[in-house]
């Protein structure tokens, strides 16, 4: 492997897509299946109402992550922000990925709180696709870009 490129960060809002969940999820760096007894204890255990973005939260939250990257001095190539989770796809900078992760949920939370938003947004953690080469780099792109929300 060479070095590290760019790479695709995902990251959820509070309580909707739990450990367990039939869509699969990611534990570890690993992809698991579904597993109704955990996503069940999961969904005890939550300690509020899951949370949704809608609307202009949708765009508050990109403006924010789009800002805070520019202030790390980071290129954005893609990014989507669905009612449920967010994808970006941005360059490898010399910052901790977790880091830029924590710089990204914080940047949108504290715009969100400014328009009245109240609730916990995000989710603990995150996902990572790292991109070592262009081809891996636009697939991740193509990616983000080829997709879009259905609303429920």
């Amino acid at each position: 492997m060479g070095k590290v490129i760019g790479y695709m960060v995902t990251f959820t809002t509070y309580g909707t897509w739990l450990q367990g969940d039939e869509r699969g999820y990611v534990k570890d760096g690993e992809k698991l299946d579904g597993n109704t007894a955990l996503l069940d204890a999961n969904r005890r255990a939550m300690k509020r109402q899951s949370v949704r973005l809608y609307g202009s939260a949708k765009e508050i939250v990109r403006q924010a992550i789009l800002n805070e990257a520019q202030e790390m001095n980071q290129r954005v190539y893609a990014i989507l922000v669905w009612s449920n989770h967010v994808h970006v796809v941005a360059e490898n900078i010399d910052v901790l990925i977790g880091k830029v992760v924590g710089r990204y949920k914080a940047a949108a939370t504290k715009a969100l709180r400014g328009k009245g938003f109240e609730d916990k947004v995000w989710t603990k953690g995150y996902n990572t696709r790292f991109c070592y080469d262009e081809e891996a780099l636009r697939r991740r792109i193509a990616y983000v870009e080829g997709h879009t929300e259905k609303e429920k």
